[in-house]
């Protein structure tokens, strides 16, 4: 399954020569819930964006805070010099995650924060003379981001198949969909937190004093909104701990308030020892990243002489100032509107109103939980894939914008959604569905 569609595979390298398989649809303005596309048509933003925009468009608070930001100080190189921002925005980072993860780590972008992770645990064993501790441990259908570390630890196949394997050392868990146990679970499901112990036969090939971490998304977005089994990060979080190794967990989808609380750790009380951000950090207004880590992961950098780097590792445009001014723009709309909690206020609604949909043809299977949710259909017959399309089409023709992954259409509105909002995109669902049943 392709974390990309077949509109969008091809988007940014031949966008210039304008050949496009067909007419690309294009947004022109966006405010609050909605877009407004090159027909003027309005458009409910079903999505967020790309899983981003949280606070939804166009919010005034964060344009003003960067404009002003590139007047003042437009950019500041990471190495050796910094800012005033970038300590400010790291410390109110650090107050809103869990437990001791009191460090943060500026990227780019999501992948980008996936590889910063991965090399930060590769070192800190090597730092604490466990240098054997190499492999890493993904699982299937879990996204991570195009570099080639994320695509190594990542396990959606169509990331994977044109560039090679990636990194060697790589192992991955067993996902979490089971549709035959689970199908139309409001929230997490019941089944499968047997799953887990998956971990403790790949640590029993291998021997946990080769292992440095595991890495997964607490909800797997791109793969399909894929839930965890109850108990199931809890027990990652026990095996792991066992054992010596470290835990990853990918909030670069679920943090800043699409499950409810600033992070699905907070929520589901599962503390990992580093977390990678990307996303609705700067509500999707200038591109940045972050990675938090332990007190005991940062400690164990800090050892060397003062006049030596500790991390061999960063960007041009780590904790680039307008990106720091975003960030701290984009808390303060967070925590004044109360937009963490709203997830978990609008969820029983949001999980209701989708349940209703469950009836319709081809539908198999409904899952959500806070503000994020997947309706997954039938593949028509020879066609995978197809059905989704057409639904997806349908939606966006009629005004609803939706995240649409072969036969799974996926859902992540921003979280000043209100019911009106809902209403009119499971309305536009329910045609799409219908319309999508159809014979070509």
């Amino acid at each position: 399954m392709s974390n990309q569609t077949p509109m969008d595979a091809f988007w940014m390298p031949f966008t210039a020569n304008r050949q496009f398989k067909e007419q690309p649809r294009l947004l022109t303005s966006a405010e609050g819930m909605f877009y407004k596309d090159d027909k003027g048509r309005s458009i409910v933003d079903g999505c967020a964006g790309l899983w981003c925009v949280n606070a939804g468009h166009g919010r005034k608070e964060i344009s003003e805070a960067v404009a002003e930001q590139v007047a003042k100080l437009d950019y500041a190189p990471p190495f050796q010099m910094g800012h005033p921002l970038a300590f400010e925005f790291a410390d109110r980072l650090a107050k809103l995650a869990p437990g001791n993860l009191n460090h943060v780590f500026f990227t780019n972008s999501g992948s980008e924060s996936v590889e910063t992770a991965l090399k930060i645990a590769l070192g800190y064993h090597r730092l604490k003379g466990e240098a054997t501790r190499q492999r890493l441990i993904g699982r299937e259908r879990g996204y991570h981001g195009v570099n080639f570390g994320g695509i190594s630890v990542g396990g959606i196949g169509n990331n994977r198949k044109m560039f090679g394997q990636g990194l060697s050392g790589v192992d991955h868990l067993p996902h979490t969909l089971n549709i035959n146990l689970n199908a139309f679970t409001k929230g997490l499901p019941e089944h499968g937190v047997e799953l887990a112990d998956a971990l403790e036969q790949i640590i029993a090939l291998h021997d946990a004093s080769n292992i440095a971490a595991v890495i997964v998304e607490p909800v797997s977005g791109s793969g399909g909104v894929i839930m965890p089994p109850k108990g199931y990060l809890q027990r990652i979080r026990e095996i792991t701990r066992k054992h010596g190794i470290l835990l990853i967990f990918d909030e670069v989808i679920t943090g800043f308030g699409r499950v409810g609380k600033a992070f699905s750790s907070t929520r589901w009380g599962v503390e990992p020892d580093i977390m990678t951000t990307a996303k609705g950090l700067t509500n999707g207004v200038i591109p940045m990243g972050a990675v938090f880590v332990s007190d005991e992961i940062h400690n164990a950098f800090m050892t060397g002489p003062d006049n030596m780097i500790e991390l061999f590792h960063g960007y041009t445009y780590s904790g680039h100032p307008v990106a720091c001014a975003a960030g701290l723009a984009a808390l303060d709309l967070y925590e004044n509107e109360g937009l963490f909690e709203k997830a978990i206020e609008m969820e029983n609604l949001f999980a209701e109103s989708l349940l209703s949909l469950k009836d319709l043809p081809n539908v198999i299977d409904i899952r959500n939980t806070g503000l994020v949710a997947a309706i997954e259909l039938a593949p028509e017959a020879g066609k995978p894939g197809q059905r989704g399309e057409k639904a997806f089409k349908h939606c966006y023709e009629n005004g609803v914008l939706v995240r649409w992954t072969a036969d799974i259409l996926a859902l992540s509105p921003p979280l000043i959604i209100e019911p009106t909002h809902i209403d009119q995109i499971v309305t536009e669902l329910r045609n799409g569905i219908l319309f999508a049943d159809q014979p070509a």
